[in-house]
């Protein structure tokens, strides 16, 4: 039987053990945070849930209805079986890779009309009225004199147009219909 390189007892193998898993733990730990900041390395964001910010929860005023919710912020993000008197909106972003943020807002309804809010966010004690962002805009009307088709014609010298005048057409009046049976 061979003697062994290094003679080690069950308490230096167990030490042993230890320093390699905790050695190999430290090293895979930071082989992420070296990757996360690289320079030139792409990082996805990664947004979830829903979009809160502070102009949405500014519109939410006491005895709102559940549609007019629906409106201002959109579905909620979690709707409990056990609790549908309360509606959560959670927003999660990891903007370029850095820390993941989370914000939410719980409102509460009693008899589908709100009665409180709970969460990141606290409505305004203003009146808020959101500005319409549509403009409308008159458009006048194109004054065509020809078509696409004509105008691609003429650059080839087809423009189909004769050197005589152009004459209207003028409908036949109904007397004249020789075709009826009288």
């Amino acid at each position: 039987m061979r003697k062994p390189l290094f003679p080690l007892s069950l308490r230096s193998d167990r030490a042993l053990r230890c320093i390699v898993v905790l050695t190999g733990s430290l090293t895979l730990n930071a082989c992420t945070t070296i990757l996360t900041h690289l320079p030139g390395v792409y990082t996805v964001d990664v947004q979830q849930g829903n979009m809160i910010d502070q102009s949405m929860v500014d519109q939410l005023r006491p005895n709102m209805t559940k549609r007019q919710v629906l409106y201002i912020m959109g579905s909620p993000m979690l709707t409990d079986y056990f609790h549908q008197n309360r509606w959560d909106f959670i927003y999660s972003a990891q903007l370029d890779g850095e820390d993941r943020q989370q914000k939410r807002i719980s409102l509460f309804f009693q008899n589908d009309l709100v009665v409180g809010i709970q969460g990141d966010f606290r409505p305004s004690q203003n009146q808020v009225t959101k500005p319409a962002p549509e403009t409308t805009i008159d458009v006048p009307k194109r004054d065509l004199e020809k078509t696409l088709w004509e105008t691609i014609r003429g650059w080839f010298g087809y423009d189909g147009i004769e050197n005589s005048p152009k004459t209207e057409k003028t409908p036949k009046p109904a007397s004249a219909n020789t075709d009826s049976p009288v």
